[in-house]
């Protein structure tokens, strides 16, 4: 089961393309002997694009959430610069 296909290919037969990827996965195209695009099942792009919550739980499932960090910011206003 080959899931590589010249553009050429892809193009005159995108539908067997389009049925592969939903029955057996990602198809890749190339163009010029270079990989060049992914064709996926619609449910595969979305897992792979969803967002799983916000930057706060991104940071407080870190493995350095308990570490000794001081994520305080400091009160002093900043240096002046001359113009």
């Amino acid at each position: 089961m080959n899931n590589i296909w010249q553009l050429q290919d892809a193009k005159s037969k995108f539908s067997e393309v389009v049925e592969r990827a939903l029955s057996q996965g990602a198809q890749i195209v190339t163009r010029r002997g270079k990989k060049a695009v992914v064709v996926l099942p619609f449910a595969e792009y979305e897992r792979l694009t969803q967002q799983n919550g916000s930057p706060t739980q991104f940071l407080l499932a870190s493995p350095l959430a308990d570490s000794e960090i001081s994520l305080e910011r400091d009160p002093d206003m900043p240096r002046e610069i001359e113009a």
